[in-house]
């Protein structure tokens, strides 16, 4: 199908402004703007950037980007090819680094082909809290005694922020920072403001607190983690659209940027992905766009270009709720006329996992969730079901009772999972990791934490020493597969941290 000749703006407004209806007077809020080459289009905006002052988000309102950082990074990295290469392994910079992430290359870290295991989400594991502070030094320290990756490099693509981390420290060791770039290259020349604070509790003018609700209220948010150039700028909707403009454009200090940020990156195997260097594609009516999404505690941001037409839409917001992708993707389809993909319903709802392994997955109706990562399925015909995501690849169909595809562009079957099982009282006792966290199992639940924040979480058997069970934290729920290694050796895997061990302790 083309696009035609004309593009709809005033339909495209109208199509962001219903899908931020939600953002009510006095809620958080977030805003929309349209662009192209010749300047913005529409800006809209709704709700308030605090909930102290009520003073109306618009535009101009500072938020936190999120992974809308790692595009930019990679910009970094391409104008220090000279310094660190993308073939390069990441133990060459990071000599501290084990076997085998020291041999995970810098592309690949960037490409979400690494199998490095997300930072954040292996202190989930080891019972830390989002709010737990930590520090750029202690974290890499952490990750350089790690000896196993989620999959062998190369052989899959699975979000990870890891990779973006370590490349940062390799870069900063030579004394190259990451906020002198956006201050020099960016943020200078194009007259805009954008910060790239290390952690959380830094000092950012201007910007806006971001919430979550709890079910009750509205809840200020925040996060311990060294934020890192996986997700650390700061700045407006306007600013970055300015920004998208200019690398659109691909003129003076930006000229071949996108192109490269958007080379298409390759497994092992030589098969191709739809995830570049922080970029990654989507598709409308068989027409390719770019884009990609951001999310902290309390900010969601969303970004979509067309680099034919050079136009594009960009979402931030400061509240938890919002769908940046859905407001991009809709506000394009209606800009261009293409239509949106049809929601998949056919895979049949239920619980399914893998024979042996810790993989499982969950559909209800077109939602499917794979280790907790949660992504919407669209039909593709012949009864096939994909994300369409290239950071989540999932391609499934339904054979007999299972459901069989690729996941992460790896093969998997699921079988319907057979969750009436009892948990075995061997599991019971005091398990214990490498680092020094432990849980207790008794009585079918894992126990998990000190004192006041000690959880008690029911675990649920899938068969072949698998169970499941459901960890709060905060504006998170995260539910964890406890995958039994042996009788005294287990693992706890997540969707981004897939090999954190613990053994028997009693």
């Amino acid at each position: 199908m083309t696009k035609p000749a004309t593009l709809d703006w005033h339909a495209a407004e109208a199509t962001a402004k219903r899908l931020t209806a939600a953002w009510a007077t006095y809620e958080p809020g977030g805003a929309v703007i349209g662009f192209d080459a010749s300047g913005l289009r529409f800006s809209h905006a709704g709700g308030v950037e605090s909930l102290a002052t009520f003073a109306p988000f618009t535009a101009d309102s500072v938020v936190r980007y999120a992974s809308l950082t790692k595009h930019v990074f990679s910009a970094m990295v391409l104008a220090h090819a000279d310094i660190i290469g993308l073939d390069d392994p990441l133990g060459r910079h990071l000599s501290e680094l084990r076997s085998p992430l020291a041999e995970v290359t810098v592309g690949q870290a960037l490409d979400m082909s690494s199998g490095l295991p997300d930072t954040r989400e292996c202190l989930s594991l080891l019972g830390l809290s989002v709010y737990t502070e930590t520090k750029a030094g202690p974290l890499l320290d952490y990750i350089s005694r790690l000896e196993r990756l989620n999959f062998t490099a190369g052989t899959e693509v699975s979000y990870s922020n890891t990779g973006y981390r370590l490349v940062e420290a390799a870069l900063e060791r030579k004394g190259f920072r990451f906020d002198d770039f956006i201050q020099r290259e960016i943020a200078g020349p194009l007259g805009i403001a954008l910060k790239a604070p290390d952690v959380w509790n830094d000092p950012v003018k201007d910007l806006v607190p971001g919430y979550w609700h709890s079910g009750e209220s509205w809840q200020l948010s925040a996060a311990g983690l060294h934020i890192s150039a996986s997700g650390s700028l700061t700045g407006s909707a306007r600013a970055l659209a300015t920004w998208l403009q200019a690398l659109a454009s691909g003129e003076g200090r930006f000229a071949g940027l996108l192109q490269k940020l958007l080379a298409t990156r390759f497994l092992a195997d030589g098969r191709p992905t739809g995830y570049g260097l922080g970029l990654r594609k989507s598709f409308l009516g068989g027409h390719e766009f770019v884009g990609h999404g951001g999310s902290h505690p309390g900010y969601k941001s969303y970004f979509l270009l067309d680099p034919e037409t050079r136009a594009g839409f960009v979402v931030v917001s400061n509240r938890e709720d919002t769908n940046g992708y859905k407001i991009a993707l809709e506000s394009m389809a209606t800009l261009t006329g293409l239509p949106l993909p049809t929601p998949a319903t056919g895979l049949g709802d239920g619980l399914y996992v893998t024979e042996s392994g810790p993989w499982w997955i969950e559909v209800k109706g077109s939602t499917c969730t794979y280790l907790d990562a949660e992504e919407t399925l669209y039909d593709d015909g012949d009864g096939r079901a994909s994300s369409r995501s290239a950071s989540s690849p999932l391609r499934l169909h339904r054979d007999g009772p299972a459901l069989a595809g690729e996941v992460g562009h790896a093969a998997r079957r699921f079988l319907p999972a057979v969750t009436d099982g009892p948990v075995p009282t061997a599991l019971s006792g005091v398990w214990r990791s490498a680092e020094g966290a432990e849980f207790t199992i008794e009585d079918g639940a894992v126990l998990m934490g000190i004192g006041p924040t000690r959880q008690t979480m029911r675990l649920t058997a899938l068969g072949n020493g698998r169970f499941l069970f459901t960890l709060n934290d905060g504006p998170w729920v995260k539910r964890v597969c406890l995958h039994q290694l042996g009788p005294d050796r287990l693992e706890l895997v997540s969707s981004r941290a897939r090999m954190i061990e613990y053994r028997r302790h009693a």
